[in-house]
């Protein structure tokens, strides 16, 4: 019972696991349980756009952001800024963000090598 309230909220949280209330989609999605609705045909197609545009970014700062995130959740926000400074100091240096602004000033994709 610690996820829900971090996604909805405090009142919202207790409000559905109190009364056991069921919701539907354009509910879930208004109250920031889901990010979006898909339709049941779309959804795998949709799920590889997405994992395709996340997989077009540096692996290294892919998964940095994800540890912010999650390291993030359960400190301070001082504490979660420090985490993100930290983190984003070891991205700085990788090799894939030299590629990157190289790519970038040359209007091209970029190669990354999780590097």
């Amino acid at each position: 019972m610690t996820r829900l309230p971090r996604l909805v909220g405090k009142g919202r949280a207790l409000q559905l696991i109190l009364s056991a209330d069921m919701i539907d989609a354009q509910e879930a999605y208004r109250i920031g349980l889901v990010n979006e609705i898909v339709a049941k045909d779309n959804l795998i197609a949709r799920a590889e756009a997405i994992l395709n545009k996340i997989n077009a970014n540096a692996p290294t700062a892919v998964k940095l952001a994800i540890e912010a995130a999650n390291r993030g959740l359960d400190v301070s926000l001082a504490e979660g800024l420090n985490i993100e400074a930290s983190l984003f100091t070891q991205c700085f240096a990788t090799e894939d963000r030299k590629e990157g602004v190289a790519a970038f000033r040359e209007k091209r994709k970029p190669n990354f090598k999780g590097q």
